[in-house]
């Protein structure tokens, strides 16, 4: 099955251009896969096999996030094997995908964004990098994916706007704000990032905007993972994650009054119908519309 496997990545990183994320993510699940089957061909892979095996995974408490998730890449993998004539027929095709449950996401509040963006310690240079890499998800509402992948060439100082790769390396120019371009240029400045020996920040790699204490391009995992030390620091309830910053600033520019088309071509959503989710989580611009269509709702009371 390896073969067929590496096959299939190859085809999803050449063809598809997914990103490495996506590649990472079908490698583990595919293995996962794997592991169940054994000894068994993929030729002989039916309903009752692929059930055994969602079975398997709801036995292991996994989320329903996370079946789904491993559902559509196995969708994916014995769609290229039958399109490749590596099997007679898709045994996915008898399998039915569960309903995902919509949790809306929940925004931070804009003083929970200010308390949050004070946490970072900006007189070390590790520190400002923190701050510089909120700034920017609040600023444009990036990926965690996109902010790491970042170049210098891609920051336009005088215009202000970032060129961005998005999933499946789809372009956009999106605008910065002037407090995160001022944020990001102190950051690309500071003496520290081209220091040699004891702290080991010389900039090995010399593209990339964020680096690593070693002063390689950040990871998405260490981005995850700091953002985790100042969830703890904060004290804040709730999961926060670079994520929840940019459902919080899509919710904020509805909120201001920017129009969902503008947000979903500086979020890089493909679908409308994804932007328009935000129309459901702000209380705020809820109230707002309730008022301006109510008949009664500013109708002031009279004197008993």
């Amino acid at each position: 099955m390896q073969q067929y496997v590496d096959q299939f990545l190859n085809h999803l990183k050449i063809i598809k251009n997914s990103s490495p994320h996506t590649l990472r993510n079908y490698q583990i699940d595919l293995s996962a896969f794997q592991s169940h089957l054994g000894e068994t061909e993929l030729s002989s892979v039916d309903k009752r096999i692929l059930r055994a095996f969602l079975n398997d995974l709801y036995q292991k408490n996994l989320s329903k996030r996370s079946v789904l998730r491993k559902l559509a890449c196995l969708r994916s993998f014995f769609k290229f094997l039958h399109k490749e004539k590596i099997i007679p027929a898709n045994p996915m095709e008898e399998i039915s995908t569960p309903k995902q449950d919509k949790n809306l996401p929940s925004p931070l509040s804009y003083d929970q964004i200010e308390y949050l963006f004070s946490l970072p310690d900006i007189s070390e240079y590790l520190g400002l990098r923190d701050r510089c890499l909120m700034e920017l998800f609040y600023s444009c509402g990036l990926r965690v994916s996109e902010a790491a992948g970042l170049n210098r060439a891609d920051f336009d100082e005088a215009n202000l706007c970032i060129k961005v790769f998005g999933k499946g390396k789809k372009q956009r120019v999106v605008p910065v704000t002037n407090n995160a371009a001022q944020w990001l240029q102190k950051y690309l400045l500071h003496p520290e990032r081209h220091l040699d020996g004891t702290y080991h920040r010389s900039e090995e790699d010399v593209k990339a905007i964020f680096l690593n204490k070693w002063g390689k391009r950040i990871s998405t995992r260490s981005i995850d993972r700091k953002f985790q030390e100042y969830l703890k620091a904060s004290g804040l309830s709730g999961k926060i994650t670079p994520h929840k910053i940019r459902h919080t600033i899509a919710t904020h520019w509805l909120e201001k009054g920017m129009d969902l088309k503008t947000i979903q071509v500086i979020l890089g959503h493909s679908s409308l119908s994804t932007t328009t989710i935000y129309t459901k989580v702000s209380t705020q611009l809820q109230k707002e519309v309730y008022e301006k269509a109510h008949p009664l709702a500013k109708k002031k009371t009279g004197k008993s």
